[in-house]
């Protein structure tokens, strides 16, 4: 499967193209809806999410309640249309796309951000909302959580379930299974806007039920780590993306690092622990896939640093827009929905099919291939 999304911050709409999802999917809308809402909250959001209220319109590609197989239109109107009356900037701001981007595209700095703006976003969380669907047909779910927020992390000594993140983190404003560091992290965020400033974070996003052997060892462009890995990298803000034990794995030995392999009656080969994060060798090994994301704080500052006026050549501010103290919770909602795409790209993949019926055909008989050997 593959996509594309279309359109600015502040014009008419954005849009995405959806091309190789099999027919025959129940599509929901208002699940797909509610997940474009849960990305416009997050205590820390700035006005621009007062302003929109983010529903998508199906343009192509379903007919009555169903995919149908051929490319999947999606269409969203923007409210703050104003991209024309905007003023130029000349003022980059550090950390953002608009001084490489300026001098790479010869361009003003305008035609730049509008198009960076993490806006883009509402559109691919509109795709992955259809990947989610398409995978609870194989009874696939996708949970993320926040687990740092600047310098407050979430209590980690009790291992954390799937079903404790779907239970624990309703009603959480900053999407966090922990309520006590949900009050901490909302008390940051309310000094960082005392101080005019940012803050980043981190969240998790897991994936349960997986079978094993989706994505592949054989050529480093279907490794599945490597994959989610650059679809999360290629989110605004992101800056590092960890699979299992990510980083940790370095102060651990091998003794510490791996998952011991066992087999049980009925239910194949399993794993006595995940420090893998579900992926080995490239490949799914049919433990929940676990990735975090760490996002850094968002470039736009109310108090901003240096930058260089393009016009002057001259020491200046750069400029200010509107903008988020954190998005680290709404961060989590993308994510989700680009974990989301990436497991259902490999299902396809792995049991390639024009219908839903042909690929369960196909997933039933690798299971009981599975279940032989």
């Amino acid at each position: 499967m593959q996509f594309i999304t279309a359109g600015e911050s502040h014009g008419a709409y954005l849009s995405a193209i959806l091309e190789g999802m099999p027919s025959g999917i129940p599509v929901d809308l208002n699940a797909i809806n509610h997940d474009l809402a849960r990305r416009q909250q997050g205590y820390g959001r700035g006005g621009r999410q007062q302003i929109e209220k983010d529903e998508v319109i199906v343009t192509s590609g379903i007919y009555q309640g169903k995919t149908t197989g051929a490319p999947v239109g999606f269409l969203l109107p923007n409210k703050d249309v104003k991209i024309d009356k905007l003023p130029q900037l000349s003022r980059p701001r550090p950390g953002h796309a608009d001084l490489s981007g300026s001098l790479k595209y010869n361009e003003g700095i305008r035609e730049i951000l509008e198009r960076a703006s993490a806006r883009e976003t509402a559109m691919r969380v509109a795709v992955g909302g259809l990947a989610k669907l398409f995978l609870k047909e194989f009874a696939v779910q996708i949970a993320a959580h926040v687990v740092q927020i600047g310098s407050v992390k979430i209590d980690e000594k009790k291992s954390i379930t799937f079903s404790d993140i779907l239970k624990k983190r309703e009603g959480s404003q900053v999407n966090c299974i922990d309520r006590d560091a949900e009050a901490k992290m909302i008390s940051l965020i309310d000094e960082a806007l005392k101080d005019r400033t940012t803050v980043g974070g981190i969240y998790e996003v897991r994936a349960n039920h997986i079978p094993i052997g989706l994505g592949s060892h054989v050529h480093y462009k279907r490794k599945l780590d490597g994959r989610i890995a650059q679809a999360l990298m290629s989110m605004q803000s992101v800056k590092a993306v960890e699979i299992g034990l990510g980083v940790r794995v370095a102060s651990t030995s091998g003794h510490e690092a791996h998952d011991e392999i066992l087999y049980k009656e009925g239910k194949g080969y399993l794993h006595a622990t995940n420090r893998a994060g579900g992926i080995e060798g490239g490949m799914s090994n049919g433990e929940e896939i676990v990735v975090r994301a760490t996002m850094k704080p968002i470039s736009t500052l109310r108090q901003p640093l240096k930058s260089v006026n393009m016009k002057t050549k001259k020491e200046e501010r750069a400029d200010f827009e509107r903008s988020d103290i954190c998005a680290v919770p709404a961060g989590s909602v993308i994510g989700e929905a680009i974990l989301a795409f990436e497991i259902a790209d490999a299902f396809v993949e792995k049991f390639g099919g024009d219908s839903i019926l042909e690929m369960k055909r196909n997933y039933d008989g690798y299971q009981e291939q599975l279940r032989k050997s």
